[in-house]
């Protein structure tokens, strides 16, 4: 699926079943907790903190899939063409970025 796909598959969504877009300032705060759950997976798997009986269930692909669909929501609602927006961030990155990785003596030597 593009982004444009993406895109268009949210809004027939919101269409279909969500009656209409939550605010902009509703969207952003759900993006923030939905942000703030996939951080809380972070901290679990890859982190220093235990599971609680209650985050057992939870599922890292399923979380991010959330983030995706709210900031899809997002784009949509105050249209952004997620594709075009990603493409020239791409070029922003690597005009700005392309030696700077390959130069830092941190990276190179596998430090966190």
């Amino acid at each position: 699926m593009t982004l444009n796909e993406l895109q268009s598959n949210v809004d027939q969504w919101i269409k279909e079943h969500g009656v209409r877009y939550f605010n902009e300032l509703t969207n952003t705060a759900l993006l923030v907790e939905e942000v703030g759950e996939v951080a809380r997976i972070m901290a679990r798997t890859y982190g220093e903190q235990s599971f609680k009986q209650s985050d057992k269930d939870k599922n890292l692909a399923d979380e991010l899939a959330d983030v995706l669909f709210v900031l899809t929501c997002i784009a949509n609602q105050t249209g952004i063409d997620l594709e075009k927006a990603m493409q020239e961030n791409m070029t922003k990155k690597t005009n700005r970025d392309k030696d700077r990785h390959k130069n830092n003596d941190k990276l190179s030597k596998g430090e966190n």
